[in-house]
């Protein structure tokens, strides 16, 4: 059978960490290109990438590329696709994309016709002048870049950020593929303590234990793909039967505090939910009083921006006592902090030894890597 090609869309940043989770998990052909993996596999490796990946944001299955200067264009090139190969008779296959650079650039028509083009399409071949569309859903996507259209079907359906354990959380969340690529990014591994003074609801310090436990992050949720007829059910069994053999058993220290009572109680029942309570703990605790003890470990943490959570001024002075903080923490440890505000370094009172850009949702951040 052809190999299928995939497509694997992430934060803009994270790009490089989901080009190396591809290759770990043995897929081919693999390019990262900005805002996106693209990579070659089997159909065995579609449930292995919606259940591994820690960092991207969803995986597409890619159909089709054409050129779409016109209307007529676009519907030509989205009639030719096989879509009796992936829909059945019954299947609901909505449309939503994006436009950018390009002659057609209304995104509400390019959806009609997408659409039209493999409803037409499917009546053929099915028989009818009406489909039901009553049964599992075959998202279809579209990207139109420069006159080229790509059609995708989306397997994932709520984003791979979803993990299935924050069903209730703070203000000002931050998302589950960031808090996992700023565990990767520290190098944590599981041996080392790992702390989090501003834990909020918990994210960054569950991502570590899921990591030390080397717990594929989609195990405790469900993929719109389960549901296609095409795809082997087999497939999803196993593809979990293999990320399970691969976990880990130990004893870990992962920590995290915040001041707020209601987001610590949040952050453990979070924890209970991603199944690591017994390696991950909780407490109400003031930055202030933050200390480490052991030669060597890993700070990770995402501090109030001050734009949504706190007054600026707040939280300049939170960033002061974080830097007081710092110069008590012993000088093998790693510190990343993530933070949107431009002179976070100044009221540190402290330069960063690395600065990455990265994005927290829309919100663009920088990642400040301190050593001592």
């Amino acid at each position: 059978m052809k190999p299928f090609t995939y497509a694997i869309p992430c934060l803009f940043g994270l790009e490089g960490l989901v080009g190396d989770e591809v290759r770990r998990l043995g897929l081919e052909d693999v390019q990262v290109e900005n805002g996106r993996v693209l990579c070659q596999g089997a159909q065995s490796d579609l449930p292995r990438l919606n259940l591994n990946l820690r960092c991207g944001e969803r995986v597409l299955l890619r159909l089709a590329e054409f050129p779409a200067r016109s209307f007529e264009a676009l519907f030509q090139g989205a009639s030719a696709v096989p879509w009796e190969d992936f829909v059945p008779r019954d299947g609901q296959f909505p449309v939503k994309g994006h436009a950018l650079d390009s002659q057609l650039h209304s995104v509400p028509d390019c959806q009609k016709i997408i659409k039209k083009a493999a409803a037409e399409r499917l009546g053929r071949v099915y028989g009818l002048n009406r489909l039901p569309e009553t049964g599992a859903k075959y998202q279809i996507q579209f990207a139109i870049m420069k006159d080229q259209c790509t059609l995708y079907l989306d397997t994932t359906g709520p984003g791979l950020h979803k993990r299935g354990y924050r069903a209730v959380g703070v203000e000002a969340p931050l998302r589950e593929t960031l808090a996992a690529a700023m565990v990767i990014l520290s190098r944590y591994r599981g041996k080392d303590p790992f702390r989090d003074p501003f834990c909020g609801s918990g994210t960054i310090a569950i991502e570590a234990a899921l990591i030390a436990r080397n717990r594929a992050p989609g195990l405790d949720r469900s993929f719109d793909a389960q549901k296609w007829r095409w795809l082997d059910g087999q497939c999803w069994l196993d593809a979990a039967d293999e990320a399970m053999d691969k976990e880990f058993d130990g004893a870990y220290d992962i920590w995290g505090g915040d001041i707020d009572p209601k987001a610590v109680r949040i952050a453990r029942e979070n924890a209970v939910k991603a199944g690591v309570e017994d390696i991950v703990r909780f407490d109400e605790a003031d930055v202030k009083k933050f200390h480490c003890q052991g030669e060597y470990g890993q700070i990770v943490t995402n501090p109030p921006y001050g734009e949504r959570l706190l007054e600026k001024e707040e939280a300049e002075a939170l960033y002061r006592t974080f830097g007081e903080v710092y110069h008590r923490v012993p000088p093998k440890w790693r510190v990343l902090v993530i933070t949107s505000h431009p002179e976070f370094e100044r009221f540190f009172g402290c330069r960063a030894e690395r600065k990455r850009k990265l994005y927290n949702g829309m919100i663009k951040c920088d990642l400040y890597q301190f050593a001592r």
